[in-house]
């Protein structure tokens, strides 16, 4: 019998969401009779412990013998456990310093610690992720910020809708004027906010109609790297070369910034790559762009006019080109910037019933069978306290 424990998430501010919902603890369970789940009481999730328990999932306080541990959040260094094995997002693969003590704690511990950001298949591709909710809850805000900007409508803020039922009866209330709305990016953030444009019927142009057209109607287009960078020497463009050498690219982001009132940042960025606009860019007479909803909220990144991350509480600030520092998000001439880095947070219960289905589909499976493929120890950070050889480079920096 193998103990699985889903545990309280303890960073501040807290987490809302979870791993699995009490429906699919009771599905795996009577599937997988080998497995014993049991859920740590908490005070904070939106799925409460009410909730689990009619549905006979076991509530404990304690999950010290448990042999898995299942979380979102970093764990507080304070209430990691010797000798487990832990699953949560620990933003440390990208030696992000504020992070660096709690990877030493994890070794000193002995922990294998696998990182939901580091599951992928054959290809590369992430199994597991928030990014779907973090793509329609992006855009949703979006369209908040435009009618608080125009003063032409009100949306009710995401995180008090209890659904993204209630959140799509909010987008189908609004009417929208003629606007064109650029999306960058072909994952799981970008399908996402496909979905809260499709719920307001606005129509997707290809790339040329985008450029070349005026509308009478909001309308977007969607683009990728291939569409917004272009090699320095004037040669035909080949993936695998960009992937290597991106120092040789440049953006041509302009030819579409020229043409757009509302851009929505759905991409995954490389810091080796060039950024998409410059701020001398956003100073440029051709810039249009008069909204960013930067969902991928890379600081000081692609994206010139995203200062800093904004809060679930906050969420909107403003750019002004001319003096390159913060405004009022309303402000005449600013850029209003939607920057928000945790917007799953915003529908938690439908987060968390997305990802624990991607959970159960892609990742319990290997838990079974106790990873004979060998994914799960792709993506373990450590195993037993020790750097994984795949994630060498880390031992250096939690060294120094």
């Amino acid at each position: 019998m193998m103990k699985i424990g889903i545990i309280r998430e303890g960073k501040t501010p807290p987490d809302e969401r979870v791993p699995l919902t009490p429906i699919q603890i009771k599905e795996i369970s009577a599937a997988h009779p080998q497995l014993e789940i049991v859920v740590q009481r908490s005070p904070i999730r939106r799925i409460t412990d009410a909730e689990y328990e009619q549905e006979g999932v076991s509530m404990v306080d304690d999950v010290n013998d448990c042999d898995i541990l299942i979380g979102v959040k970093e764990v507080p260094k304070e209430n990691l456990i010797p000798n487990k094995t832990y699953f949560f997002f620990s933003h440390t693969i990208k030696m992000q310093p504020y992070n660096r003590d709690l990877l030493k704690k994890v070794m000193e511990k002995g922990i294998t610690l696998i990182d939901w950001e580091c599951l992928t298949d054959e290809r590369g591709n992430r199994l597991i992720g928030f990014g779907r909710y973090a793509g329609i809850v992006g855009a949703y805000n979006g369209f908040r910020a435009f009618g608080l900007k125009t003063k032409s409508f009100g949306l009710k803020e995401a995180h008090l809708c209890r659904d993204k039922d209630e959140l799509d009866a909010e987008l189908r209330s609004i009417s929208l004027p003629p606007m064109k709305i650029l999306l960058t990016g072909r994952g799981k953030v970008a399908k996402g906010s496909m979905e809260t444009l499709a719920a307001l019927n606005i129509r997707k142009v290809s790339i040329d109609e985008y450029v070349a057209k005026e509308f009478d109607e909001p309308v977007y287009a969607q683009i990728t790297f291939l569409d917004y960078f272009e090699r320095k020497d004037g040669s035909a463009w080949e993936a695998d070369h960009f992937f290597e050498f991106p120092e040789m690219y440049q953006s041509k982001f302009m030819e579409y910034a020229a043409h757009t009132d509302f851009f929505i940042a759905g991409h995954y960025w490389d810091s080796e790559a060039p950024f998409l606009f410059t701020r001398e860019d956003a100073r440029s007479e051709h810039f249009k762009i008069k909204l960013v909803a930067d969902i991928s909220c890379d600081i000081d990144g692609p994206v010139a006019s995203t200062l800093r991350p904004s809060t679930i509480s906050d969420p909107f600030y403003g750019y002004d080109p001319q003096s390159e520092t913060e405004a009022e998000f309303d402000a005449p001439g600013a850029i209003t910037v939607m920057a928000v880095d945790n917007l799953p947070c915003e529908l938690p219960r439908d987060a968390s019933s997305d990802f624990g289905s991607m959970f159960t589909k892609s990742v319990l499976p290997h838990i079974v069978s106790n990873d004979k493929s060998g994914l799960l120890n792709r993506g373990s950070i450590t195993v037993n306290g020790a750097i994984n050889e795949s994630f060498s480079y880390l031992k250096e920096w939690v060294a120094d």
